[in-house]
């Protein structure tokens, strides 16, 4: 073989390896998440889905998430990472509700981000206080705290208008009374353990205070 020929091999044979590895490089990276699609999740939210045994989340959670029942939450501009989350912990212990529980286990990975990618995007349609006579400690609370019993002022995490912290902590304002109030009694008894932060919450709060709460946070905008 000719010597002169072989500097242009090795250099060949380093070009091949070089690619081999860049390959490789590749062939190894996770693959891209598909992008949320919130048409998809609106289909899904309205219609369902009967075949996989999912019913219309509309039917309980109202048009475009702005539920008419007090017991089920609003969903309307929502955070759509806290959606996620939420129908993720329907699929295990932390989050048990005979309802939620069916229809999340039958909701594949892409289901849960289209629906929270559309329900992210809607209007939500305004709450309001009722009693007049507990909305003022609601106020002291959700912005102050109880100091005495060393509970935080909701609104370090919830912001204070309801409005919540993208991907940490979920919007509030608007939302019902009955829902609330219900969720914090949950987290209290240990039948809700998705948030240790709300267990040690509630577990400070009375039942007057939760109620004075959940009506100070359905009249925010």
């Amino acid at each position: 073989m000719n010597r002169a020929f072989l500097p242009f091999l090795k250099s060949i044979s380093i070009a091949i390896l070089a690619l081999s590895s860049i390959a490789s490089a590749y062939a190894n990276e996770p693959a891209k998440a598909a992008k949320a699609d919130p048409a998809k999740g609106e289909a899904l939210f309205t219609n369902g889905d009967p075949a996989r045994g999912i019913v219309a989340c509309a039917s309980c959670h109202g048009a475009g998430g702005n539920s008419t029942i007090t017991v089920n939450p609003k969903l309307s501009a929502q955070h759509d990472a806290y959606i996620v989350k939420q129908l993720q912990d329907f699929t295990g212990a932390d989050r048990n509700n005979p309802v939620m529980t069916t229809f999340a286990k039958a909701m594949t990975a892409d289901d849960m981000k289209n629906i929270a990618a559309y329900l992210s995007k809607q209007k939500s349609q305004p709450g309001a206080a009722k009693n007049k006579d507990i909305v003022e400690l609601g106020k002291q609370i959700y912005r102050g705290g109880i100091a005495e019993k060393n509970v935080p002022a909701c609104a370090g995490c919830h912001s204070p208008n309801g409005a919540g912290i993208p991907a940490q902590f979920p919007r509030i304002a608007g939302q019902h009374q009955d829902y609330t109030i219900a969720q914090l009694t949950n987290f209290r008894t240990g039948a809700r353990k998705n948030s240790a932060q709300m267990v040690t919450i509630a577990k400070k709060m009375s039942d007057d205070e939760m109620k004075a709460v959940a009506d100070y946070v359905a009249g925010l905008k």
